[in-house]
């Protein structure tokens, strides 16, 4: 149909009409399907199957979908890679390779007997068709994405029995496509398993290394994009050459990237951003497309043999998460979870019947024929909408429980935490500290703030102000977390923070370290010092010479009796927290009685982080740490306000001791939050306005603490 020179005839060959149809059923399927109750995800794939060739002719499955569709894919098992929580996966490693060999063994071995006895196929069709049943694909992974379940123990078990899964799936697809090439003499065997281990070897040693080494240098967030999608592709290129499928490559790129996106980074919003919106989606109309309900229906034993397959698949998958629950006691809630993602086949299973159906035996039949190929789209259909809906139920039900109330302590209810933006070059590392210390479970508990002095009011201190907090607003954004920004006029920054802390009952409070101008000026800063004299919450000083989420390692140095401060289970949390979310080893150092502590606190609200303890009996031993502290780790040093209870004398030795051997080191210097008021007095506020008497400061705490004594 011609109208007004516009070419209407179908199918719609025109690129811009494509993507515009395309774009418009990403948006509205999901619309539509909402007030359905039905997962959006089945929407994408039954709109695929009305404008595919075999529904309204309206699109051709051309090489933009095949394209399209092989990214998506890709994202799906790099995401899926790249969510696992790894401080759960070191807990749940052993159940997921649980799951995964059930997952493969039962299906194989079911539909193995259903293929022969019951489908009349032989031996190798019988177990290529039967490995198409213990293969899935995570197709439901964006439901439990969108509902902020990803990292509970259930999805990290079927997420890595996946990896087991499909791994043994396409050994089996390798082993039967080597079958009919010759290549199966007695090489073959050990060249493909020297292959798969020195290309896993690879990616798990080298990948990390450069992701790590670019991340160092190259800040720009276009530039981190591009740099893990390249690296996605190659990992999975590399797995296509070697002879394996290209999903495995990118699974195992997502899992050894984890450590260095973390979860709550504005890399990874815009990782999840792009693939939900535009590459997984693709990815689901093309598998739409390739459905043909007339041929399923009207043709040969093609429904049978889709009854088959999908009562095995369903089947087998519900006896593999059933056995497992059993096994490790979980809940009935877990084990639909399981089911639900590890239910949707696609992927691999698509690779199979494709190279079954091109592989041709003596006789001239195909190895797998047009009632296997007819049937497995069924099977796709069917087993996506069936995954969905599980996911979808159990995934509301996991995130309605976990959002909960919790019986926390006061202080965990009421955190809130105020980063101080003084110097525009470490707003980026400060935000992003504040990021992965915050608990995600409360909202509207983070702030900036930046100070301008009463005596100037001028346009560019504005601006400037406006500025630092915009840049601070946007990074936060990008994770969807709110900021509240603050800019205050007071008489210095000192004053301005701590009466902005009291208005806002502020717990924890984040700024950079002083840089030293000259050689009067103290290590810590005149700022640091009047917060520790104006305040009591926790005062958190930061030096951060590589990002933050390229950490490797948090070494944390505890003082004795630190466990008796008021403040101590929080900076716990916070940086139990934070290698969680980094994914990275929490090393304390500490006497035997304050590991007792850590270790109990730690068992009983953070197990799944992973910690190591060694003993530092005497402060003054700070220096052993030397040897412990590298340059891709943060070293922690829990100090403590004058007077306190873990107040020691050595402490006074601290700053001559960081910046003479720790001055290569990334640094954090925290002052837990200690109950009662503030040691500050106005006499010792306006001895240290002044210069030239700071000194008196030294005999004043020292009469403080003799009087103490008595």
């Amino acid at each position: 149909m011609d109208w007004i020179g516009l070419d209407l005839t179908f199918p719609i060959t025109d690129p811009t009409w494509i993507f515009l149809l395309v774009l418009l059923i990403i948006l509205f399927a999901p619309i539509l399907l909402n007030k359905l109750r039905i997962p959006h995800i089945i929407g994408m794939i039954l709109a695929g199957l009305a404008i595919g060739e075999h529904g309204f002719n309206i699109l051709a499955r051309d090489s933009s979908f095949e394209l399209f569709g092989k990214v998506g894919l890709y994202y799906i098992m790099f995401l899926a890679g790249l969510e696992m929580n790894m401080g759960d996966f070191k807990e749940t490693r052993n159940k997921a390779l649980v799951l995964g060999l059930l997952a493969f063994i039962v299906p194989i071995g079911i539909g193995f007997v259903a293929n022969v006895s019951y489908l009349k196929y032989g031996v190798i069709t019988s177990v290529l068709l039967a490995s198409m049943y213990a293969s899935h694909t995570l197709v439901a992974y964006p439901i439990v994405t969108r509902f902020g379940v990803s990292r509970h123990r259930s999805v990290s078990i079927a997420v890595g029995g996946t990896a087991v899964t499909d791994t043994l799936t396409l050994l089996v697809l390798a082993v039967v496509g080597g079958l009919f090439k010759g290549e199966t003499g007695g090489l073959f065997w050990i060249w493909l398993v020297i292959k798969v281990i020195f290309l896993g070897a690879f990616i798990i040693y080298v990948f990390p290394r450069v992701g790590r080494w670019f991340f160092h240098r190259y800040n720009d967030n276009v530039m981190q994009f591009i740099f893990v999608l390249a690296m996605v592709f190659l990992g999975a290129g590399l797995m296509e050459f070697v002879g394996m499928e290209g999903i495995l490559g990118a699974f195992l790129a997502g899992l050894v990237l984890n450590r260095l996106i973390p979860h709550v980074s504005p890399l990874m919003n815009h990782l999840e951003f792009v693939g939900n919106a535009l590459f997984i989606p693709y990815f689901l109309i093309g598998v739409g497309m390739l459905i043909n309900l007339r041929v399923i229906f009207g043709h040969g034993d093609a429904l049978k043999v889709a009854a088959v397959m999908i009562i095995m698949a369903l089947t087998g998958k519900w006896i593999a998460c059933w056995l497992t629950q059993k096994i490790y006691k979980m809940s009935a809630l877990e084990r639909k979870l399981m089911y639900g993602l590890s239910t949707a086949q696609a992927a691999a299973t698509l690779a199979a019947v494709l190279v079954g159906y091109n592989i041709i035996l003596p006789g001239g039949e195909r190895l797998l024929n047009d009632d296997v190929l007819n049937g497995t789209v069924l099977l796709i259909l069917v087993t996506c909408v069936v995954s969905s809906l599980i996911t979808e139920r159990a995934a509301k039900k996991v995130a309605i429980d976990d959002s909960e109330p919790e019986k926390t302590s006061s202080t965990t209810e009421t955190e809130k935490i105020l980063v101080a933006l003084n110097n525009p070059n470490t707003i980026e590392d400060m935000v992003n500290l504040s990021l992965v210390i915050r608990d995600p479970k409360l909202k509207d508990n983070l702030l900036a703030i930046n100070v301008i002095n009463d005596d100037n009011t001028s346009d560019n201190l504005r601006m400037r102000s406006k500025r630092y907090l915009e840049k601070a607003a946007m990074m936060t954004t990008a994770v969807n977390v709110p900021l509240k920004q603050i800019t205050r006029y007071d008489l210095n920054i000192a004053s301005g923070i701590i009466h902005s802390a009291k208005e806002n009952e502020i717990t924890s409070i984040i700024t950079g370290l002083h840089h030293k101008a000259n050689i009067t000026d103290s290590f810590f800063g005149v700022l640091a010092e009047h917060l520790l004299k104006g305040l009591n919450c926790e005062l958190i000083i930061s030096k951060f010479l590589i990002p933050v989420h390229t950490l490797k390692r948090i070494v944390v140095a505890v003082p004795p009796k630190a466990e008796y401060e008021s403040g101590f289970p929080r900076w716990m949390e916070h940086f139990c927290r934070m290698g969680s979310t980094l994914g990275c080893r929490v090393h304390f150092f500490a006497n035997e009685k304050t590991t007792a502590r850590l270790q109990t606190l730690i068992k009983k609200k953070h197990k799944q982080v992973l910690t190591d303890f060694s003993l530092l009996e005497d402060w003054n031993d700070l220096l052993v740490l030397t040897g412990q502290v590298s340059y891709d780790h943060l070293l922690v040093i829990i100090s403590a306000r004058p007077g306190t209870l873990s107040y020691d004398s050595s402490f006074e030795k601290l700053p001559r001791q960081l910046s003479k051997y720790f001055s290569n080191n990334s640094l954090i210097v925290l002052y837990p939050n200690q109950s009662g008021e503030p040691l500050d007095t106005s006499f010792f506020s306006k001895l240290y306005t002044d210069t030239e008497t700071r000194h008196y400061e030294k005999v004043g705490k020292w009469f403080y603490r003799w009087f103490k004594k008595d």
